[in-house]
């Protein structure tokens, strides 16, 4: 399985946030990550609306948690960003398939996905971002 870009870059944007616990530009992120500005404040547009990051306007203006990492649950950020139902076409219910409601793959995807998503319910952003200075290490060497 293989999670979006805006997925990927949204937990990474979170875990940044979390990390560095202070207001963060768009700008430092794209450039600290090697990622597109645009993408990024695409994806902080998404994580704002979903009440995971607050955006800060003016001097000094940028992004923070909206909540403390504690609360924000991995699986349910995962949920809010995938399309997990078009894993495959006719999970999405989008096309007719000839073996539908014969076939067994739908239920056992259905199932995996349930599983991954069950898994990752089990960590919350404090959890994936406890080694706080291992992080600001690798994200920003020469403030580290």
């Amino acid at each position: 399985m293989q999670m979006n870009l805006r997925t990927d870059y949204a937990l990474r944007m979170l875990m940044a946030l979390a990390a560095k616990d202070e207001v963060v530009s768009i700008d430092w992120l794209a450039d600290h990550y090697d990622i597109s500005r645009n993408h990024l404040a695409k994806v902080a547009q998404e994580l704002v609306a979903a009440g995971y990051v607050a955006s800060l306007r003016g001097r000094g203006g940028g992004l923070r948690l909206a909540q403390p990492p504690a609360e924000i649950n991995v699986g349910e950020v995962v949920r809010r960003l995938e399309n997990l139902t078009g894993f495959v076409a006719c999970m999405g219910g989008k096309e007719n398939c000839v073996i539908d409601g014969a076939c067994g793959l739908k239920p056992a995807l259905a199932g995996a996905i349930e599983a991954f998503l069950t898994h990752l319910d089990q960590f919350d952003l404090s959890q994936i971002t406890a080694s706080q200075s291992r992080l600001l290490r690798r994200l920003d060497p020469e403030r580290a």
